[in-house]
């Protein structure tokens, strides 16, 4: 049997919209994959590169000092949203320098950066960029008066920086489990995914350290229930392994405890039938929410993986 880590959080106290009172919601219990595409507010430094020159290997954007993870929202006086800003934006310079504005660590900064012309004949600065990322999700509660959502049970981040990605804007989508990949000693398992992006669920409106949020364009969900506070013992999960409906699945709450600041739980999963399909919780099982007593008490946020 699989141990994880995971946040088990008040759903009050997910959604800012919401007042966070110590009274119990009722909400409706999610557990069904969700493809989720997000759209950066300017574009990732995810890397830094060197560009074969005729005068030889060069790299404008290491020389004037960007790290990956910097987010370029302005070359010069243009606002970059996209890559295909950015390097609109760039040629538009004909090999003058610029300066670029980028916000890092939560401040903005200016950096003065000169293009070079590649052997391609085109002007760089000597980044890969990222302005965009999409995958598979959980979701864990729908609201069924204002149709806010939330998801996932942890912030969608760069995976070359481990940033978190700034929203410019993102939706959700409909999806089914077409695979799993179990988890094992020193691997922590995945589900693998389909998502149909021509069936829009929602909105992505924040992408938080607990998780993403938006409104749902359509019901979401299963039954209503109410939210309540998470004990050790009996408790079950809701997730999708296979296909596109959600399973009630027991685990154990093992431990109870606060860690900076959030309310963490360490559970086993017990269910027989969960661990021979996977092992126990896997990578994509994130935002399934966690029942006890018959109210919602929290959601899967991350494998702890035993080597």
């Amino acid at each position: 049997m699989k141990k994880t880590i995971i946040t088990a959080l008040m759903c009050l106290a997910l959604v800012s919209a919401m007042p966070t009172a110590a009274y119990a919601m009722e909400l409706v219990v999610g557990g069904q994959p969700m493809g989720i595409q997000l759209n950066t507010d300017g574009v990732m430094v995810a890397g830094l590169a060197s560009i074969e020159t005729a005068e030889g290997k060069k790299s404008p954007a290491a020389d004037a000092g960007f790290r990956q993870g910097d987010i370029i929202i302005k070359i010069g006086e243009r606002k970059v949203s996209c890559a295909a800003d950015f390097i609109d934006a760039v040629a538009a310079l004909n090999g003058q320098s610029a300066p670029v504005t980028a916000l890092r660590d939560g401040k903005t900064v200016e950096m003065r950066v000169q293009p070079v012309l590649s052997g391609e004949n085109q002007w760089m600065l000597g980044m890969w960029l990222r302005d965009g990322i999409s995958g598979i999700g959980t979701l864990t509660f729908c609201d069924p008066d204002s149709g806010i959502y939330g998801a996932l049970g942890h912030s969608v981040n760069d995976e070359d920086s481990g940033v978190i990605l700034p929203l410019g804007d993102g939706s959700i989508s409909s999806a089914q489990i077409v695979g799993v990949v179990p988890g094992s000693q020193g691997a922590p398992g995945e589900l693998t995914g389909a998502t149909d992006t021509g069936k829009i669920l929602g909105s992505v409106e924040k992408n938080t350290e607990k998780g993403i949020y938006g409104h749902s364009y359509v019901s979401l969900g299963g039954k209503v229930v109410e939210t309540g506070k998470i004990q050790t013992g009996s408790a079950s999960i809701i997730s999708t392994v296979s296909g596109s409906e959600p399973k009630e699945y027991a685990v154990e709450i093992n431990r109870v405890y606060s860690e900076s600041g959030c309310t963490r739980v360490m559970l086993t999963v017990t269910d027989p039938e969960l661990c021979a399909a996977t092992g126990g919780i896997v990578q994509g099982m994130s935002g399934s929410p966690i029942l006890q007593n018959g109210c919602l008490v929290g959601a899967v946020t991350h494998v702890s993986v035993p080597t």
